[in-house]
């Protein structure tokens, strides 16, 4: 149920992994669902979003790690995640953004479970720049996230992975400790 939530909250947000959705996408009994998450969907939805944040975060530290310059970490992050969105067949986005945008007030407790998986995001990707003083790399990390999250939704309308590609390219000639000031290639 939680793979099926995530799947569903990546495609189509909050919006459009309700009980019934996860229900249908999983396969699994109806009952099933309130015995594990008794809370319902915002349970289901929370624990879900934790998953998939932990999973994100080792897969960008792991492009990051690959890469030894500031300039090919950030290439290497913008080509992990292109690989994702083409392997999803550009149907499927970031579920921390994804669902970003069905947030209400009423939804406080999802906003600051977001909140809190960006903020290690931001906190881990500034890690692999630590040439910079802290300020910047963490300014540059949340650039990255911002770039990633703007690239997602350009992947889906263009069905390629060529926003992933240029702003990777820019970005990486902005890296904090990177030599490169020229336009990108």
């Amino acid at each position: 149920m939680i793979e099926a939530t995530i799947r569903l909250l990546r495609t189509s947000g909050l919006s459009g992994a309700g009980i019934n959705d996860v229900v249908r996408e999983s396969g699994a009994p109806k009952g099933s669902v309130y015995h594990f998450f008794p809370r319902g969907k915002g349970q289901l939805a929370s624990e879900a979003l934790s998953a998939y944040s932990a999973r994100v975060l080792e897969a960008m530290d792991a492009a990051l790690a690959s890469a030894r310059t500031p300039a090919g970490k950030v290439k290497a992050l913008f080509a992990a995640v292109a690989r994702r969105a083409e392997g999803a067949g550009f149907r499927a986005s970031c579920a921390v953004g994804t669902v970003s945008l069905d947030l209400t007030p009423e939804l406080e407790d999802l906003r600051s479970l977001l909140s809190t998986s960006l903020a290690a995001w931001q906190a881990m990707i500034a890690s692999h720049f630590p040439d910079a003083d802290a300020r910047t790399a963490r300014s540059f990390a949340g650039l990255l996230l911002t770039g990633i999250e703007g690239a997602y939704i350009r992947s889906r309308v263009e069905l390629t992975t060529d926003a992933f590609s240029e702003t990777g390219r820019w970005l990486a000639t902005l890296a904090p400790g990177s030599q490169s000031s020229r336009r990108p290639d």
